[in-house]
């Protein structure tokens, strides 16, 4: 009894004195399912090609996010998780032509019905892609019952937004920011501008219509305002009501697809992977968000990547496609589902400047001499990735493209410099785009050009020039692609590029 007392007395206070509860404590039960996807109209495989079935489609959903996996799964390998499925009936010795995948969250499962919803599989087979528990909704619809047809709801005519273009006195319209004020005026040129909106609604309310920055649409049917900690709102018509409102926290910058389809957002934030978001003005559906800048574009070197700015994003003439340069590439994605056209970027070694033509989808880009391949000017057509003209350039230091408002010319100022690099000199080459070939023609320039544009709907262009760069006397002088001019008989040369008048730029 001494001995037992003693042990008593060591373990006294070893013991809880709460009661002891042997049964084991589990999570709680999920049994949502908000995280299954099913994927149907996959191909149907016979064994022999379910291997490679099942790597294929396991690759394709793990790029949207993680798959679920569980402590102490033993059944589970890399390339058979058991938190994807690919049924094989052993009757028909095939697939059936569909796949049922878990994700660790409920926000990749929504993403990948996103992404994989018409996803073009192969020439055969574009995907479905359904959340798990809105194929149970579907299975509880009594197919036998009587339908009953929701009623439409009462339209609601939209506010015209050309109304401006009715104007009794054909006036224009223009924005100013003052303070922290925004107002639209009027302005016919010949009185004072008259104040037409001014955001008078939203003071008397309390709030702002207009914090940071405005931006008209290209044909002048909305008029955006930046409020950086909500994001953008669109107005339009008679009385300036509010249309849409699109979410992008920080955003500093927007821009419209040319034909108002669209709305581009962007925070310039380096840090966010999704600086810039592309929504649909129409539906205000946020199509795509990208980061500042495309994967593997900066250096390694922090200082030096600092330096670099982000490739902008050019829009196609029609909105139909949308286009980013990247590292030796150019990435083009089609509207409105905002994919890669043809699941692959452009190649386009050592690309540095790329551009839409205004009428037509056709890409100009240039390089400098890359990979002991000369510099050139290319035009690519999209989608069928045609090139269309390459015009190769030696000593080229810089090249400036610039399209003709209507796409007939694309002119392109070169920088040349001689073998030594020490002197530098200019050259115009000039693309005849709608000709057959393309045929391109070259001006050269004694003088440094200092400017190049095109007159709108025409066939001339202009260049300013002077002797060198930090003269004070400036020329302009005009040219006309289709003035025929006498043949050079000493030199035995003839150009249709002709220079019509030289004046002094004051």
């Amino acid at each position: 009894a001494s001995a037992l007392e003693e042990e008593a007395a060591q373990l006294d206070g070893y013991f809880s004195d709460a009661p002891l509860d042997p049964r084991p404590k589990y999570p709680p039960l999920d049994t949502s399912f908000n995280r299954c996807v099913v994927i149907s109209n996959l191909p149907k495989v016979p064994d022999s090609k379910l291997d490679k079935l099942r790597k294929v489609v396991l690759k394709l959903v793990t790029r949207i996010g993680p798959l679920a996996s569980y402590d102490g799964d033993d059944a589970a390998t890399d390339d058979e998780p058991t938190s994807f499925l690919l049924p094989f009936d052993q009757a028909s010795n095939s697939t059936v032509g569909c796949a049922f995948v878990e994700y660790e969250s409920a926000g990749d499962a929504k993403k990948a019905t996103e992404v994989l919803e018409g996803y073009k599989f192969d020439k055969n087979h574009l995907l479905k892609a359904t959340l798990y528990t809105r194929t149970e909704e579907l299975r509880e619809i009594d197919e036998d019952g009587d339908f009953q047809q929701p009623s439409p709801e009462p339209y609601k005519e939209k506010p015209n937004t050309m109304e401006w273009m009715e104007d009794s006195c054909q006036r224009d319209e223009f924005a100013i920011r003052y303070g922290n004020e925004t107002a639209v005026l009027w302005n016919d040129g010949k009185s004072d501008p008259a104040v037409d909106y001014d955001g008078a609604r939203e003071k008397k309310a309390g709030i702002n219509w207009c914090d940071y920055y405005v931006q008209w649409s290209p044909k002048g049917s909305y008029f955006a305002t930046l409020v950086p900690s909500k994001g953008v709102i669109l107005w339009g018509g008679k009385n300036f009501e509010k249309l849409a409102r699109f979410p992008a926290r920080g955003v500093d910058f927007v821009v419209f697809s040319p034909q108002e389809n669209y709305l581009m957002t962007n925070n310039n934030d380096r840090n966010d992977p999704e600086a810039i978001k592309v929504f649909s003005i129409q539906t205000g559906e946020l199509l795509r968000a990208f980061p500042l800048y495309p994967r593997d574009f900066l250096p390694d070197d922090p200082s030096e990547a600092q330096q670099i700015p982000p490739p902008p994003f050019q829009w196609s003439y029609d909105d139909n496609y949308l286009a980013r340069m990247g590292t030796d590439l150019i990435s083009v994605f089609e509207t409105p589902s905002m994919k890669l056209l043809d699941k692959r970027s452009l190649a386009c070694d050592g690309i540095r400047e790329f551009q839409f033509s205004p009428k037509a989808n056709i890409i100009a880009y240039w390089a400098p001499e890359h990979k002991n391949q000369p510099a050139h000017v290319d035009l690519i057509e999209i989608p069928s990735r045609k090139k269309l003209r390459q015009k190769n350039l030696f000593y080229v230091t810089k090249c400036s493209m610039v399209w003709q408002e209507d796409g007939d010319y694309l002119g392109v100022k070169v920088t040349r410099h001689t073998k030594s690099k020490k002197t530098l000199y200019n050259n115009l080459e000039l693309f005849r785009v709608n000709q057959p070939g393309i045929p391109v023609e070259m001006l050269d320039v004694k003088d440094a050009v200092m400017a190049f544009a095109w007159e709108p709907q025409g066939s001339r262009f202009a260049i300013l020039h002077a002797e060198n760069p930090t003269s004070t006397k400036v020329n302009v002088t005009f040219y006309d692609m289709w003035k025929q001019v006498e043949p050079d008989k000493k030199k035995g040369k003839n150009t249709s590029a002709d220079s019509n008048n030289n004046k002094q730029s004051q």
